[in-house]
């Protein structure tokens, strides 16, 4: 393999983002531009200018690098939010930036680990393990490996499900997390996670039970006022708690309106909201910068049932400014397949947007929607699609919804599948995973050879 030249130095090219990151800007235009020039330099870098095994052997202070960049940013959002600089153009640039450098850091770790990824019987690592550099800490805020967990934590996650690109990708911000929910510790020194989830509405879970069940990536954010956050992490934990009623009761169902008024009905981050909600007596109420959840073609909104215009997205807490970082994790066995499913759903949703894709059902789909709650009506192929796209059928759960995230989620399987198979042949020749501008272009000419057709995705 012939070296890259001198002048295509990763780590050089590294330090330059780090730089513009660090400049000194005195408005909010003047803060927008910066952050958007760190995207263009990130998203610029090819790795086809680099010698792979350099790349490789340094890896790790290059992913140091960009969680640095990350978390620097995020420190100053207290100060640009009180300056008045946390303009919508601002919030855009911040998340692409997150997005372009948490992307090229999923790239550096997959390199570096020579592109392993999940064997047929393997599942993620628990969250915050791993022996290849999988846990990043805050260098002012502990190691982020053993730095211990808080009552009032809050766990910004992503799953590796179809549906979870969907939530991720569901407004009009770009995110890579799906799910968001917040640790308490009880007296007797247990850790527990309350969240409100598709399948069971709000709960409360073992700590060990949600970072062991199968995430992709996982950060944690700690309000700067700890008393606060306790407060507030056990007074969701005890109302969740006392609607289960010791085992007889009913939990609190799951919301897919993604409204934020009323409690009645609650979605993972509006878990979160009342929790802070509660312990404020309505004085702090998440987010600060909203997600709009504006589409020209709404079909795909009506379908899952989001009558909402702008929301709390789990995403939206990577804004708060009244949060730190603690520890940001990733397993880069999976990372590939996960930015595979962001970057069809980045597609899915633009197709739906600007070319009018709806999707169709068929009769299959239509059994499996309206019989999902009575399986054993089901022939063997659709139970099992039905298993792997809702386990659980939740009472309140429509039938249309049901049926779009079974059609999703074959969508996306049909698409990724491709996809992967062109990944994979990138890495046996070149060594390094393809650039997002790649997959797009690949996940196009899907589009272009359907004739107006993916899946179960059609245009008019």
């Amino acid at each position: 393999m012939q070296h890259a030249p001198v002048q295509y130095r990763l780590a050089d090219d590294m330090a330059g983002v780090h730089a513009v990151a660090a400049r000194h800007v005195g408005s909010a235009a003047e803060l927008a531009e910066s952050l958007r020039q760190i995207t263009r330099l990130v998203s610029e870098i090819d790795f086809t200018r680099y010698d792979t095994n350099t790349v490789r052997d340094g890896a790790h202070p290059l992913i140091l690098s960009l969680f640095d960049t990350r978390t620097m940013l995020h420190d100053q959002l207290a100060t640009w939010h009180r300056r008045g600089y946390m303009t919508r153009d601002v919030q855009l640039a911040l998340r692409d930036v997150f997005r372009v450098t948490r992307y090229a850091t999923d790239m550096l770790g997959e390199i570096a680990i020579g592109h392993r990824v999940l064997g047929k019987d393997e599942k993620t690592y628990r969250a915050f393990t791993g022996p290849d550099f999988n846990t990043l800490g805050h260098p002012q805020l502990g190691s982020g490996v053993h730095e211990p967990f808080r009552s009032g934590d809050i766990l910004l996650m992503r799953g590796m499900a179809a549906n979870s690109a969907a939530i991720a990708r569901i407004g009009d911000i770009d995110s890579q997390f799906s799910h968001i929910a917040i640790v308490y510790i009880d007296a007797r020194g247990r850790h527990l996670v309350t969240e409100a989830l598709i399948e069971d509405g709000a709960v409360v879970n073992s700590l060990e039970h949600v970072l062991d069940h199968g995430l992709g990536r996982c950060i944690v954010f700690r309000h700067k006022d700890a008393d606060f956050a306790a407060r507030a992490a056990k007074s969701i934990h005890d109302h969740v708690q006392g609607t289960l009623g010791a085992g007889v009761g009913r939990a609190i169902p799951y919301d897919f309106s993604m409204e934020l008024k009323g409690y009645k009905t609650l979605f993972c981050s509006k878990l979160v909201r009342q929790a802070f909600d509660m312990a404020s007596d309505g004085k702090a109420l998440l987010p600060t910068f909203k997600t709009s959840l504006f589409m020209k073609n709404r079909d795909f909104f009506k379908r899952i049932g989001v009558t909402a215009t702008e929301t709390f997205a789990p995403g939206d807490i990577e804004l708060e400014p009244g949060f730190n970082i603690v520890a940001e994790w990733v397993d880069y066995r999976v990372t590939s397949d996960l930015r595979l499913a962001d970057l069809t759903m980045d597609k899915f949703f633009e197709w739906m947007d600007q070319h009018h894709y709806r999707f169709r059902e068929t009769f299959v789909i239509h059994l499996i929607s309206l019989f999902g709650r009575f399986s054993s009506y089901l022939s063997d192929g659709a139970k099992s699609l039905l298993a792997d796209v809702v386990p659980k059928v939740p009472f309140n759960m429509k039938r249309k919804t049901i049926a779009t995230i079974a059609m999703l989620h074959k969508t996306t399987e049909q698409v990724t599948a491709e996809l992967r198979v062109a990944e994979r042949r990138s890495k046996s020749e070149t060594g390094r995973p393809l650039h997002p501008r790649e997959i797009r272009v690949l996940i196009e000419a899907i589009r272009a050879r359907g004739g107006g057709k993916v899946g179960y995705l059609e245009a008019p």
